[in-house]
């Protein structure tokens, strides 16, 4: 198997907390990792580490045999990694055309342009494209509605349409389902096997066990900042060290 992503002996901290402590884990490619642990863990600070958003102490992150550590979010993301954030992060003034459009200019010409929206008319073949995602994602019809007026699920769709837009080699999934009600977060994990299908690499942090459990192939789980386990679903939610440190007696 290929691997996709190598991180190797990450070491963060801030001031008296230690936010990453020696966390080595690599990502094959087509394998959808999914990280979980207690809030604080440091998973959202391990993606973090993985976009350039946060530099490591010590250690180094590498994207198919290329080191990441001490680039630019940029420039990561033009290497082929996108990540869909907690809160969903999107264009809310403009519409879901423009939306799904801008990330793809963005990775057709390396960077962002102050006249986009002016170009966007003569952009027909990335009008298309952007076209054909958001009828994969079933946003065809709100084509042209301001993307603010969406739904979180449809906010997240959305998104999630921005980054596959990219076309990326590898997709980093920051709790894609908080805040939605079990309708949606349905609807997302519909969606995200659909992804999944498609052969996409993919690393998801969740606390919705149901959405771990049906995507995962492995899990890791942090615990202040360490890697306390990891392995197939079936081995994680049968440790009784993760029982104890997080899945709790309902999942024992």
């Amino acid at each position: 198997m290929t691997t996709v992503l190598n991180v190797s002996g990450v070491n963060k901290r801030f001031g008296g907390l230690q936010a990453l402590d020696n966390v080595n884990l690599k990502v094959e490619e087509g394998q959808t990792l999914a990280i979980i642990g207690p809030n604080g863990a440091g998973k959202s600070t391990l993606l973090n580490v993985c976009i350039g958003r946060i530099t490591p102490d010590t250690g180094s992150v590498e994207f198919h045999g290329e080191i990441l550590t001490g680039k630019h979010p940029y420039e990561i993301n033009q290497a082929g990694v996108a990540r869909v954030f907690q809160t969903p992060e999107i264009f809310t003034e403009l519409n879901l055309l423009e939306n799904v459009m801008i990330p793809a200019l963005s990775k057709r010409d390396g960077t962002y342009h102050f006249n986009i929206i002016a170009r966007m008319k003569e952009e027909k073949q990335i009008q298309a494209e952007a076209l054909h995602f958001l009828e994969d994602f079933g946003l065809e019809e709100q084509r042209f509605s301001d993307a603010g007026s969406l739904s979180r699920g449809d906010k997240r769709r959305l998104e999630l349409a921005m980054c596959l837009v990219q076309h990326p080699k590898l997709l980093l999934l920051d709790e894609p389902t908080a805040g939605m009600s079990r309708l949606d977060t349905n609807s997302t994990i519909e969606l995200l096997k659909k992804i999944k299908e498609r052969g996409m690499t993919k690393i998801i942090i969740e606390h919705d066990m149901q959405v771990v459990f049906s995507l995962a192939d492995k899990i890791v789980v942090l615990a202040q900042g360490a890697i306390i386990a990891e392995g197939t679903p079936d081995e994680v939610k049968n440790n009784p060290k993760v029982q104890e440190a997080y899945l709790g007696d309902e999942h024992a």
